[in-house]
């Protein structure tokens, strides 16, 4: 019985922690009935029903909540938008184009660099390029 007692404890604990948490962290225009400070004194000092009575009348439902509960339920469901850049497909999908054309194009123009150093090498007509001359590697 005695662990019983101990497991409601920690469950208690635990709820109160989350609900000060949640208090604390919420906008000032989502919180419902009383002042922030009023809600925090209830859940300190009435752990159990203070922290229950927060999540069910104290901060605002969420948007997408029905009966105060998130989730869950049929429903049309509809695609998660991304909420950061990195997570957009498209975003990420011309980020890699534009990474092959600079690429590419700086290929072409070490080609061309190639090309011209050959020219002049050619023109030399067989001389040795000079020690200055020459391409660093």
């Amino acid at each position: 019985m005695a662990r019983l007692g101990v497991l409601l404890f920690l469950v208690q604990i635990v709820l109160a922690v989350c609900a000060l948490i949640s208090c604390l962290s919420a906008e000032e225009g989502k919180i419902r009935a009383l002042p922030r400070i009023a809600w925090v004194l209830i859940i300190l000092f009435f752990p159990l029903v203070g922290s229950i009575a927060w999540f069910i009348v104290g901060r605002e439902p969420s948007p997408g909540a029905r009966n105060g509960w998130s989730g869950g339920g049929g429903g049309e469901r509809q695609r998660p938008r991304p909420v950061a850049p990195d997570d957009d497909p498209e975003f990420l999908r011309s980020v890699e184009e534009r990474a092959q054309q600079q690429d590419q194009e700086l290929f072409q123009r070490w080609e061309e660099d190639l090309r011209r150093r050959e020219d002049d090498l050619r023109r030399r007509d067989g001389e040795p390029p000079r020690e200055g001359d020459r391409p660093e590697v």
